[in-house]
């Protein structure tokens, strides 16, 4: 099916009456008032296919594919209409040729949606509807222009818009330095294959360069690459790390969080799952909430026949820091002076998954 299914099935409804119903009215308020009828009756036990595609298994991406599921269900039955994932949800385990077939099996089963979490994901899904441009609404996109997604924010201007989970990056400084006002050597730790680590990273140095940090920069792009940098950091004396919503750093903080604690570092993140993950601390959007407002958007798309190229991308409130309470007691770090920095301040333990 084309993105164009509801309207579609609207025009097919429209010309049925008319062919059983007799002459149709010219009067524009009468027209609109049967194509309101036709919307109704059509999307009244209507079946949706929808496509969902997670890039890799970590909690963040999790909690917003649960958060997913559990809202189109939800509308769904509100709706009186069915959006069906059951066997189009997939999990691309970070590797570009998996989520390449993934792609080409959603084309080819002519989904009504798919939905990518995350951007290397989104970038594949997007590239594969080129030609077949089937609806894509993505979430988790740090910055969804600078990656080629859409031409703008307020008007994306194909098949693809969704959500984003831009980082303030200048603000999760700021709370480094509200901790450690003495700071003079930072971490910086992502993989630079990430393009949503791209535009965190160059703001995190053009801040420690404005206020005389020095930077340490380390990457990876696997578990055991991540180690080898954590374990550097700490050698290199450093007094903070830095990593924004990187992928490949939020699969591999449950290897890395005791090197850091261990040499009294705090890790200082892009999101609540490196916290709940054993990071001193994640800063940025609510994931769920996140997950929620994408499902809603694929169903506007669905249901209500709204243009991708004319939603806008949405942008949630970024201000919420979460604390793993666990680790600022082990490297003993008072955090209570970030309750005046950010919008919210939320307290967490060391655990695999949100519950």
């Amino acid at each position: 099916m084309k993105k164009a299914l509801a309207v579609i099935l609207s025009l097919s409804m429209a010309l049925s009456m008319a062919a059983c119903g007799g002459t149709q009215t010219e009067e524009p308020e009468a027209e609109a008032s049967a194509e309101e009828d036709v919307d109704s009756e059509t999307s009244e036990g209507a079946v949706f296919k929808v496509g969902i595609v997670q890039y890799v298994d970590d909690a963040s991406l999790n909690q917003i594919e649960k958060a997913i599921e559990e809202e189109l269900n939800a509308k769904g039955e509100e709706l009186g209409v069915t959006f069906d994932f059951a066997d189009t949800t997939y999990n691309g385990q970070a590797d570009s040729t998996t989520l390449n077939q993934i792609a080409a099996d959603l084309v080819a089963e002519q989904v009504d949606v798919i939905i990518p979490i995350a951007t290397p994901a989104a970038m594949i899904m997007q590239a594969a509807t080129e030609n077949d441009p089937i609806p894509v609404v993505f979430s988790a996109v740090t910055d969804p222009v600078s990656a080629g997604l859409v031409e703008s924010l307020e008007a994306p201007g194909s098949n693809i818009t969704g959500t984003s989970d831009a980082l303030d990056t200048e603000a999760v400084f700021n709370l480094i330095v509200a901790a450690n006002p003495e700071i003079s050597k930072v971490g910086l730790l992502y993989d630079n294959s990430q393009d949503s680590s791209k535009k965190a990273i160059e703001e995190a140095k053009a801040f420690c360069e404005e206020n005389g940090i020095e930077v340490v920069e380390k990457t990876g792009t696997t578990n055991d690459e991540v180690m080898l940098a954590a374990d550097a950091l700490a050698a290199a004396g450093v007094e903070a790390v830095f990593t924004p919503t990187d992928n490949t750093i939020m699969t591999a903080e449950l290897a890395i969080y005791e090197k850091f604690i261990e040499a009294g570092i705090p890790h200082y993140t892009g999101a609540d799952s490196f916290a709940l993950n054993g990071a001193f601390l994640g800063y940025g959007v609510n994931y769920a909430e996140l997950g929620t407002a994408t499902a809603d958007m694929a169903v506007d798309i669905l249901v209500n026949g709204a243009d991708p190229a004319e939603t806008p991308v949405m942008m949630l409130d970024n201000g919420i820091a979460t604390v793993n309470i666990e680790t600022a007691e082990a490297i003993g770090l008072d955090y209570s002076m970030f309750a005046d920095l950010c919008d919210s301040l939320v307290e967490t333990k060391t655990a695999e998954e949100f519950d």
